[in-house]
C-alpha cells in the first residue's frame, strides 16, 4: 500500500507500508508528514497533545539521556517545559519530574566517568614488585584476596553490570551510524560524545591481562597450576551466572602465548572443564555454540523468578561486531532514495535487547576488597608477561632465548628512563 504525499511534486515523496507497518519513506516525506506547515497542521488542542508530548520527551530522556549533555538540548527542554506550564499543570509537573530524573542520571554518569578515570590512574602505577619477578612474593595474588571461585565470579558480575549500565544506546549510533555523507558534520548532536563503550572494552582487556599476570607471576609451578585451576572454576561460574563477557576475558587471558607456553605448568592441571568452556566460546561457525548459550540465557531471563536468573551479560566485542556488520552490510538508503526502515528496525531490536540486559541490578553482595583488587591491582604489559613466562619456564629454543635477552634489555632500559 502507498500513501502519496504531494505525489505530483516529487515521485520520492512517498511512504511505503506493509501490513500497516512503515517499511520505507523518503526523508522529505517523513518530515512533511510529521512537521506542521502552512498547508498541513493537526487540528488539536494543547491540553490534548501535552500528555503525548510529555510521553515522547520521557521516552527520549530515559532512552537517550546523554543527548542532553549538550547545553543546547537542555535549553530546548527547559523552553518546552515553560510552554507546557502555560497550558496544562498536570503535564508540567510530569515534565519537572522527568527533568529531575534526567539530571540525576547525568550526574551519576559524570561521577562514574570520574571514578573510572581515577581507577585507571591507580592501575597504571608500576610498583617495584611488578618490575621484578623475584620480588613477586611481596605482592598479593588473587588467591590471597579471594579463594572462592563463585564469589570472584559474583564480583566480576558486579563490575560488568555497573559498567554496562552506563553505556548509552546512542554510543552504538555514534560509533557506527554517523557515516552518511548527507549528515551535517557540524550538526546539533556532535558535542555529546561519550566513551563508556570504549571503557567497557578496555575492562575486558584488563581482565584478560590480569588473568595472565596472576598465572605468570608465581615462581613455583604448583602455585601457577593452582591459579590456572582457580580461574577455570571462576570461568565456569561466570558461564552458570550468564556472565559471558568475563568468561571470554578469562579464556582469552589463559590462551595468551605467555600463558599457553607454560607446558610444565599445564601438565599439572586437569583441563577437561577448560576444554568444555573453550568449546562453548569457540569462534567457529560465527560463534554458533555461544549464540545458542546466549539464547538459552535470554530465555531464562525472560521467565526469571529471581534477580540472578535475569542476568545476561553478552560477549560485548561480538555484540559490537554484529551491530557493525548489520550497519555496514545493509544500506541506510534504498535505491529509490527511501530510508531503509527494515535495517533500522533490526538495529533497534539488537540495541533494545542490550538495554534490557543492562538494566538488571546485580543481586550479589559487594565485597569491596575483592572489587578494589580486580580494578586497581597493577598488571603486566605484554612484554613483561613474556619475560615473566620465560623466567617461570625457561626458553625452549634459540628464538625464545633471543626474545628473553631482548626483553630484559628493553625493560631494563625503560625502568632506567623512568
Amino acid at each position: 500500500m502507498y500513501l502519496h504525499v504531494n505525489y505530483e511534486k516529487h515521485l520520492f515523496k512517498i511512504m511505503c507500508y506493509h501490513d500497516n507497518s512503515l517499511v520505507s519513506a523518503s526523508l522529505e516525506a517523513l518530515i512533511q508528514h510529521l512537521v506542521p506547515t502552512v498547508d498541513y497542521y493537526p487540528d488539536i488542542r494543547f491540553r490534548e497533545v501535552a500528555p503525548k508530548l510529555v510521553q515522547l520527551l520521557t521516552e527520549w530522556t530515559e532512552t537517550f539521556p546523554y543527548d542532553f549533555r549538550d547545553e543546547r538540548m537542555m535549553r530546548c527542554l527547559k523552553d518546552m517545559t515553560l510552554h507546557v506550564a502555560r497550558g496544562d499543570e498536570y503535564s508540567w509537573r510530569a515534565m519537572q519530574q522527568m527533568t529531575q530524573r534526567l539530571i540525576k542520571r547525568l550526574s551519576a554518569l559524570g561521577q562514574y566517568e570520574e571514578a573510572v578515570a581515577a581507577l585507571n590512574v591507580v592501575a597504571m602505577e608500576r610498583p617495584a614488585s611488578l618490575k621484578s619477578k623475584q620480588a613477586s612474593a611481596q605482592r598479593s595474588d588473587v588467591l590471597s584476596v579471594c579463594d572462592d571461585p563463585f564469589v570472584l565470579a559474583q564480583q566480576l558480575t558486579h563490575i560488568e553490570l555497573d559498567r554496562l549500565s552506563f553505556i548509552g544506546p546512542e554510543e552504538f549510533i555514534q560509533t557506527f551510524a554517523m557515516k552518511d555523507p548527507l549528515e551535517n558534520h557540524k550538526g546539533f548532536f556532535r558535542k555529546r560524545k561519550t566513551s563508556n563503550l570504549e571503557a567497557y572494552v578496555s575492562w575486558f582487556n584488563r581482565l584478560s591481562y590480569l588473568v595472565a599476570t596472576e598465572i605468570c607471576m608465581p615462581m613455583k609451578k604448583k602455585h601457577r597450576a593452582r591459579i590456572i585451576e582457580f580461574f577455570i572454576d571462576v570461568a565456569q561460574e561466570c558461564f552458570n551466572i550468564g556472565n559471558f563477557n568475563s568468561l571470554m576475558a578469562i579464556i582469552t587471558g589463559m590462551n595468551m602465548s605467555p600463558v599457553a607456553r607454560l607446558k610444565k605448568t599445564w601438565n599439572k592441571v586437569n583441563t577437561d572443564k577448560f576444554e568444555i568452556l573453550e568449546h562453548q566460546m569457540d569462534p567457529s561457525s560465527n560463534f554458533s555454540n555461544y549464540r545458542t548459550a546466549l539464547r538459552g540465557a535470554t530465555q531464562r531471563s525472560e521467565t526469571a523468578h529471581s534477580s540472578q536468573e535475569k542476568i545476561v551479560i553478552p560477549f560485548f566485542s561480538l555484540l559490537i561486531k554484529d551491530i557493525y556488520f548489520l550497519n555496514e552490510g545493509c544500506a541506510s538508503r534504498l535505491p529509490n532514495g527511501h530510508i531503509n526502515f527494515e535495517k533500522l528496525w533490526e538495529l533497534a531490536k539488537q540495541v533494545s535487547e542490550f538495554l534490557v540486559w543492562r538494566q538488571v541490578v546485580c543481586p550479589f553482595d559487594r565485597e569491596r576488597r575483592i572489587l578494589q583488587y580486580l580494578v586497581t591491582t597493577p598488571i603486566f604489559t605484554e612484554d613483561e608477561l613474556h619475560l615473566a613466562s620465560y623466567e617461570s619456564e625457561g626458553p625452549e629454543n634459540n628464538m625464545e632465548k633471543d626474545s628473553r635477552r631482548s626483553l630484559r634489555s628493553s625493560l631494563l632500559h625503560r625502568e632506567n628512563r623512568t
